[in-house]
C-alpha cells in the first residue's frame, strides 16, 4: 500500500481586505496557472488545501512517497512559471515572526493526532 504523509505550513496575509479578496480570487477553482498546478502534481503532491481565518493561512498538503522537498525546490527554482507565481503570491503574504529570511510559508509541527489516542 502506497503511503502518503501530511505536511502543514502557515503564513499571514497583509491585513488589507482588498488584498485578501484578490488572494482568494487567485486561488479559486481554475485560477491557479496550469503550469503551477502541473509542477505540484509532478512532485507527487496528492492533495493541497489552503485554509484562511482572518489573515492567518494554513496550507495542508498530502504528499506521496515520491515527494522530495529539496528536489522540488530545485525544480521550482528553474521553472519560470512557478517563480512568477511565487513572486506574485509574496506580494500578498506576510511571514510570521521567526520565519527565516527569504521564506514566507513556514512548516508547522504536528503535536497531536486523534489516531494516537487510546
Amino acid at each position: 500500500m502506497e503511503q502518503t504523509r501530511r505536511m502543514c505550513f502557515t503564513v499571514d496575509l497583509h491585513d488589507d481586505p482588498s488584498m485578501i479578496a484578490r488572494y482568494r480570487a487567485w486561488h479559486g477553482p481554475g485560477a491557479v496557472p496550469k503550469p503551477v498546478v502541473a509542477a505540484m502534481r509532478a512532485d507527487d503532491i496528492r492533495a493541497l488545501e489552503i485554509w484562511l481565518h482572518g489573515t492567518r493561512m494554513v496550507l495542508i498538503m498530502d504528499v506521496g512517497p515520491g515527494f522530495d522537498p529539496a528536489a522540488k525546490a530545485r525544480r521550482d527554482a528553474a521553472n519560470d512559471d512557478v517563480q512568477a507565481w511565487d513572486r506574485l503570491m509574496r506580494t500578498f503574504q506576510r511571514p510570521l515572526p521567526g520565519t527565516p529570511d527569504g521564506q514566507t510559508w513556514v512548516a508547522m509541527e504536528r503535536i497531536h493526532s486523534l489516531a494516537e489516542q487510546m
